[in-house]
C-alpha cells in the first residue's frame, strides 16, 4: 500500500472509531466550527454539520456568541475550542482577546470559559501546540506572537511568552512594520513558525509547551521575494517540506525543512493565478492535502482554489488549474481528515461550498452543496466525541 493509501485508510479507521454511525457506505459526519467577523446579522462561532457521504453541510446553529471570533482552533485530545476575537481593545488595552470554550460532547454546542489578552493589536491567527498545552497567538496589528498557558481546566492564562517582530519591507502602504499573519507547529513540536507579511520572513521559534515559553530559533528565520508579503503558512504532512502563501504578489513558495535544526530553506516560488488575469488579488489560505500529494491556496479577486501538484521528491510545485468558489473573496478553507471533500469560505457572498477532492488527480468538483452563514472566515473540523 502506497503513502496516500496509508493515509487515507488510518483516517478513515480513526473516524469509524469517533462515530459509532459511520460505516464503509455511511461514513458519518463532522462537526464543522466557522469562526466570523461579527456586525451585521454574524453573532460569533457557528456550527454545521458535514455529511461525509453526500458532502452536504446542514442549517448553520449558532454555537458561542462572541466578538470577531475570526480563527478558531480545536484542541488535540479534549472538548475545547480556542479562538481569538480581532477586537480593538481588550481589558482597557490596545490588543485583541482570545477565548477558551467548553464543547458540549453531545449538541456541539460552545460554553465560554474565559477570555485573556492576546499582548498585541488586531490578533488574526492561533494554534494549539500538539500536546495541548498552550495557544500560540499571531498579532497582525501589533506585529508579535504570544503563547498562553491552557491549564487544568481548559481556561487560558495570562501570556507567558511574548515577542514583538521588528523591521519593515520595501512597500511602503503595507509593510512599514511588522504584521504577523500566522502561527504554525512543525509535527514534533518543537519549532513554531510565523509568517510576516511586513516583513517579507518566515520567523522560526524553538517551543518549550510545557514551560509555555517561545525563544527565537537559530536560524531566526527564512526570506521571501521582497514585497511578496507572506501569509499563511503550510507543513508537508510526510516529507520535509513547506510552504507559504503570499499575498502581495500572488505566489506560493516552497521551502525545504530541516526539522532538527528548524531551518527553512526556499526551493522555488510560482503564482497562484493564471497567466491571463488581469486585476487585483490577495492570496489568503495555503493547505496540503492529507495525502501531501498536492496544494492548495485561495484566491481574493480571482476568487478561486489554485490546485498544485507536489514533486514528493523535491517538493516543487506544478500547476493544475483552478476551481472557481461559487462565491467573492474566500478567505479561508479547510480539507476534512479523510481528504475527500474542500470547504471554501466566501466572505463577502456570506456562503460556504462543499467541493468534492478527486484523490488521484488532486482536482476540484462543486458537490452543489453550500451553507449560508454570515461573514465566515475561518472553517475548522472535527469528529464528534464518542
Amino acid at each position: 500500500m502506497g503513502l496516500c493509501g496509508f493515509l487515507m485508510t488510518a483516517a478513515a479507521t480513526a473516524l469509524l472509531a469517533a462515530d459509532p454511525s459511520a460505516s464503509p457506505t455511511r461514513p458519518g459526519k463532522l462537526w464543522v466550527y466557522v469562526g466570523t467577523y461579527t456586525g451585521g446579522s454574524s453573532k460569533g462561532i457557528y456550527l454545521l454539520h458535514l455529511d461525509l457521504a453526500a458532502g452536504k453541510l446542514d442549517t448553520p446553529e449558532l454555537a458561542a456568541e462572541v466578538a470577531n471570533p475570526s480563527f478558531v482552533a480545536v484542541h488535540p485530545s479534549r472538548p475545547l475550542l480556542y479562538a481569538i476575537g480581532e477586537i480593538g481593545e481588550f481589558a482597557g488595552k490596545k490588543a485583541g482577546a482570545v477565548s477558551a470554550l467548553a464543547i458540549n460532547a453531545k449538541s456541539g454546542k460552545l460554553t465560554l470559559l474565559n477570555q485573556k489578552s492576546s499582548r498585541g493589536a488586531g490578533p488574526c491567527h492561533l494554534a494549539v501546540d500538539r500536546t495541548g498545552r498552550c495557544v500560540l497567538v499571531a498579532n497582525y496589528g501589533g506585529g508579535s506572537v504570544a503563547c498562553l498557558p491552557i491549564r487544568a481546566d481548559g481556561r487560558l492564562g495570562e501570556a507567558t511568552s511574548f515577542i514583538q517582530h521588528k523591521g519593515s519591507s520595501v512597500n511602503r502602504q503595507r509593510q512599514e512594520g511588522p504584521h504577523a499573519h500566522c502561527i504554525n507547529l512543525d509535527a514534533a513540536n518543537l519549532f513554531a513558525v510565523s509568517a510576516d507579511l511586513g516583513l517579507d520572513q518566515v520567523l522560526i521559534y524553538r517551543l518549550d509547551a510545557q514551560k509555555g515559553q517561545l525563544a527565537p530559533n537559530d536560524p531566526a528565520w527564512a526570506t521571501v521575494t521582497p514585497g511578496a508579503g507572506p501569509r499563511h503558512f503550510a507543513f508537508h504532512p510526510s516529507a520535509p517540506f513547506a510552504y507559504v502563501i503570499n499575498e502581495l504578489d500572488s505566489t506560493v513558495t516552497a521551502f525545504s525543512y530541516d526539522a532538527v535544526r528548524g531551518a527553512l530553506q526556499p526551493i522555488e516560488s510560482v503564482s497562484t493565478l493564471p497567466a491571463d488575469f488581469q486585476g487585483k488579488n490577495y492570496p489568503a489560505e495555503v493547505q496540503v492535502h492529507p495525502s501531501g500529494k498536492f496544494l492548495y491556496g485561495s484566491n481574493r479577486g480571482h476568487d478561486s482554489i489554485a490546485i498544485f501538484a507536489i514533486d514528493s521528491q523535491t517538493g516543487k510545485l506544478r500547476p493544475l488549474g483552478h476551481e472557481p468558489t461559487r462565491g467573492k473573496n474566500p478567505r479561508n478553507f479547510a480539507i476534512d481528515p479523510t481528504g475527500a471533500f474542500l470547504l471554501a469560505a466566501n466572505q463577502d457572498t456570506h456562503n460556504v461550498v462543499v467541493f468534492r477532492i478527486d484523490p488521484q488527480t488532486g482536482l476540484l468538483r462543486a458537490t452543489g452543496h453550500s451553507a449560508d452563514v454570515p461573514m465566515p472566515v475561518c472553517v475548522e473540523m472535527m469528529r464528534p466525541p464518542r
